[in-house]
């Protein structure tokens, strides 16, 4: 046998892996709206585009 302890592994405190999930769960939550922002601007730009070409093919027709 040894004579010396082993020493075990602390425990994270239970309140401060809370906090690291609540600041993983904001993380999280700020990345998908950012993807969400960033696919929204791109619908729109297209939207706009397509609006223009429409417009500009209406009048090629009228004219």
């Amino acid at each position: 046998m040894r004579g010396e302890l082993e020493t075990q592994p602390q425990r994270t405190p239970i309140l401060r892996r809370g906090v690291a999930g609540l600041v993983l769960i904001a993380v999280a939550a700020l990345a998908i709206h950012f993807v969400i922002g960033l696919i929204m601007t791109v619908f729109w730009l297209v939207v706009a585009a397509a609006a223009v070409v429409a417009v500009l093919w209406a009048i090629n027709n009228v004219f």
